[in-house]
């Protein structure tokens, strides 16, 4: 198989040639057709502070092939498409082929092309477990309530906007910057736009709106503690996915008992939680909102084939900040 890894912070990628692995267990071999890049990919490579005895294969989004399967695998076969983000312990996607256990692993959606598929995995697990399942939104008991969304132009922002509208029924607030950002918030379906480098409290309250119920954080927690401790409403709940390089009082939440939670969502196969195939689950149910076109993919941009060229041009993009949506690469083997 071929792959692409990397041995320091400050390497370049390089290209490996090793030998294709073998299914055990509940993994499937996947020959992998296009991939998307996350910032997390360059968190990883960021975090590589020694040089790596052997290059770090990165990435966690992708689209494939099952080509072989593990003796315990029930849930795929030969031949089927899926799509998944994987487990940041293991190997990354940035290669010619993967292994994958199948129970975090999804149906792929039949009507998109392989980049509109790739993108889709991390951004959505993220989405959907911190809205459904960290924030415990239902549409039956929440529509209606409002949700500030931090940073609606990003990967994870441009699909929880999505759910958030079209599948919880909530009425959604998303922060942007910029002219692009913020018109492509509102084609996400954001209800209302605001501006993260502004007051966001100020800002919020002047479109004369109820305090949120929810939060949603995915643009740096500690700069935004302060107003969203102002803004959440009496026993709403807070969820970011951005880590604290400082420390927060909670204290200013307990006068509303509003709540604050992580959402990390390689919590599970990090950890081999006993709901793991929770993820396969709700793979399949994106999949099946994309194909009926409840919900819309967040490509952006196809960079073209991966190589060490392209992924740099990605990860130059990512760092810059500016990303709208999500970026894809196509695989060749």
């Amino acid at each position: 198989m071929n792959a692409l890894g990397f041995s320091s912070n400050h390497g370049q990628p390089q290209q490996i040639q090793q030998p294709t692995p073998l299914p055990t267990g509940h993994d499937l071999l996947i020959k992998i057709d296009a991939i998307g890049v996350n910032p997390v990919d360059t968190k990883v490579i960021a975090g590589m502070k020694e040089l790596l005895e052997a290059p770090r294969i990165v990435g966690w989004d992708a689209t494939g092939t099952v080509i072989a399967a593990g003796p315990d695998t029930v849930l795929f076969k030969t031949g089927d498409k899926v799509f998944y983000a994987g487990d940041i312990t293991r190997p990354g996607c940035y290669a010619s082929h993967q292994l994958v256990d199948e129970r975090i692993v999804g149906k792929a959606p039949s009507k998109l092309t392989p980049e509109q598929i790739a993108v889709m995995p991390l951004t959505s697990i993220t989405a959907w477990e911190a809205l459904f399942e960290r924030l415990k939104i239902t549409e039956d008991h929440d529509a209606g309530k409002n949700i500030l969304i931090i940073g609606g132009a990003g990967g994870v922002g441009s699909i929880a906007i999505q759910l958030a509208k079209k599948i919880a029924k909530l009425n959604v607030t998303a922060t942007a910057s910029h002219l692009a950002s913020i018109e492509w918030c509102k084609k996400m379906g954001a209800d209302q736009i605001i501006n993260h480098h502004g007051d966001l409290a100020h800002q919020y309250r002047a479109h004369g709106m109820r305090d949120p119920d929810y939060i949603l954080c995915l643009n740096d927690t500690d700069q935004h503690f302060a107003a969203m401790a102002d803004l959440i409403a009496p026993q709403g709940m807070i969820c970011s996915i951005v880590e604290s390089q400082q420390k927060q009082n909670l204290d200013k939440l307990k006068s509303k008992s509003a709540g604050f939670v992580w959402e990390f969502m390689f919590t599970r196969p990090m950890f081999k939680t006993h709901d793991l195939i929770a993820q396969h689950h709700l793979l399949n149910n994106i999949a099946k909102l994309l194909d009926e076109g409840h919900i819309s993919s967040t490509l952006t941009e196809n960079l073209g084939v991966m190589t060490a060229e392209t992924i740099q041009k990605a990860h130059q993009q990512l760092l810059s900040g500016t990303t709208i949506g999500k970026l894809a690469l196509t695989v060749t083997a």
